[in-house]
């Protein structure tokens, strides 16, 4: 592993070059009063000054003298955006005489590089690769959106009130494959990046920029900031015991507390779309008035609405009590038996973007608590 460090006034540097490179560049941007993800050109355009306030039901972002790039948690969606897309058309087909001409859908895959991804959302698109692209019903096209992506890697320094990756076991820091790895330090009148790099892609970027040696006093500088938020997740409430909680939610599939939370949840699905690893979706099969042509649409679908399991007969969770506890035992507990891992990395989106402040770590506690008195 290449490790050096990157001055801040040289991130423009960094910026064009992967640009030159080919790549179409996205990462965090200001807008509509919130840090989101789309096509950055330059350096300007990252969020500069601006962090973000989380909590139950509640998102603000504000400003702040420290001029760090990266002082945020995480972005308002997720980069699964850009890899699952949120609809897009799979086929269309057209009457030819007696018969009809289908044609697949292959739309142009640019090549991208993403930068500012925290370590969470990693974890969440390693989780995705394993279902779609590397599982036995592989997604063609999120299999070839994935292949061009470049990672630029941003430690998280400043974790939210509504972040736990601590507790998942996926962050703060940084320790699953990427292209390049950094983390912002602002130490008294010193701002930089210690960048590494992972991978031949890596390198050959490293080899353009105008990098000086990592000494002790930036790693030391560098460890100070990551354990520094290891310590704000673990000071705060969001801490559960993770281990067991896959026998825990099978043994309390009956609980009282499935609901105490129904009678608050709304089923508006808004945790699944904010949430990096949820890849419910659903087909939607359209034609013209003249029946010579016809289309199928893929979107995204959630498993709180009442058509996702509706068979002949009826939905099959048909309450907001059985989809609720469908959502967070699939996430938590059957995720491990389908996937090998959890569902969950511990970013704190569906907490956030949750209207009435329903809190996964808090259901989980509550579960915790009760199945000790039985």
């Amino acid at each position: 592993m290449q490790e050096f460090v990157l001055q801040a006034e040289h991130l423009e540097v960094l910026i064009q070059v992967v640009r030159s490179e080919g790549f179409q560049l996205m990462g965090p941007v200001v807008r509509n009063g919130a840090i989101t993800y789309d096509e950055i050109s330059t350096a300007s355009d990252l969020p500069r000054g601006w962090g973000d306030e989380q909590e139950k039901g509640y998102y603000r972002v504000s400003r702040n003298d420290s001029g760090a790039y990266f002082a945020y948690a995480v972005g308002v969606g997720s980069w699964k955006q850009f890899l699952q897309l949120p609809r897009r058309k799979v086929w269309e087909a057209h009457k030819k005489d007696d018969a009809m001409d289908i044609l697949e859908v292959l739309d142009e895959v640019p090549a991208r590089a993403f930068l500012g991804v925290r370590s969470c959302d990693l974890h969440a698109i390693a989780i995705q690769d394993r279902v779609f692209a590397e599982g036995q019903y592989r997604n063609e096209n999120y299999a070839r959106r994935r292949q061009n992506i470049l990672l630029i890697a941003v430690n998280c320094t400043t974790p939210a009130a509504t972040c736990f990756c601590t507790v998942m076991n996926t962050g703060p820091k940084v320790t699953t494959p990427t292209d390049l790895t950094m983390t912002e330090v602002i130490d008294h009148k010193e701002h930089y990046f210690v960048i590494r790099s992972e991978s031949q892609r890596g390198r050959e970027i490293l080899k353009q920029l105008p990098l000086s040696s990592l000494e002790e006093r930036h790693s030391l500088a560098e460890e100070q900031a990551l354990q520094a938020a290891v310590q704000k997740m673990q000071e705060g409430p969001r801490k559960f015991d993770s281990a067991g909680v896959k026998e825990l939610l099978y043994r309390n599939y009956d609980s009282p507390v499935w609901d105490q939370v129904a009678e608050r949840c709304l089923s508006c699905a808004n945790c699944t779309m904010a949430c990096p690893t949820c890849f419910c979706s659903t087909v939607e099969d359209t034609t013209d008035l003249t029946g010579e042509h016809a289309e199928r649409w893929e979107r995204w679908d959630s498993c709180f609405t009442g058509d996702f399991s509706y068979i002949s007969g009826g939905s099959v969770r048909a309450s907001t009590r059985s989809r609720y506890r469908q959502w967070m035992t699939h996430k938590l507990a059957t995720w491990h038996d389908q996937f090998d891992t959890s569902g969950c990395v511990g970013c704190g989106r569906c907490i956030t973007w949750c209207p009435v402040g329903i809190d996964l770590t808090e259901e989980v506690q509550r579960i915790q608590q009760l199945d000790k008195t039985l």
